[in-house]
């Protein structure tokens, strides 16, 4: 009995300890930069082309400031228009 009992203990934590231990661990290789760095003219390039597109985009942003200042004013002179218009019918109604 005792015996029996002492196999089943060993077989049990054998069996255990396998699947507690864990798996060997994997070993990934380092990423490595297959393209060769930029050249400086190439670097001044694209450094130029970046700043040309950046001005490029101000001044759009500048034109479209420009053009809501506009639609926003004529917006108001609409709402003033529409305001007139509601009083003219308000009184040639009365009279």
């Amino acid at each position: 009995m005792r015996l029996k009992f002492l196999v089943l203990s060993v077989a049990l934590l054998t069996a255990l300890g396998a699947i507690a231990q864990s798996p060997e661990p994997i070993v990934v290789p380092a990423a490595t930069d297959s393209t060769p760095a930029p050249e400086n003219a190439q670097k001044d390039a694209d450094d130029a082309a970046i700043t040309a597109a950046i001005a490029l985009l101000q001044e759009l942003k500048r034109q479209n400031d420009q053009t809501i200042k506009k639609q926003q004013a004529a917006l108001e002179a609409l709402d003033q228009l529409q305001k007139d218009a509601d009083q003219i019918r308000i009184f040639s109604k009365r009279g």
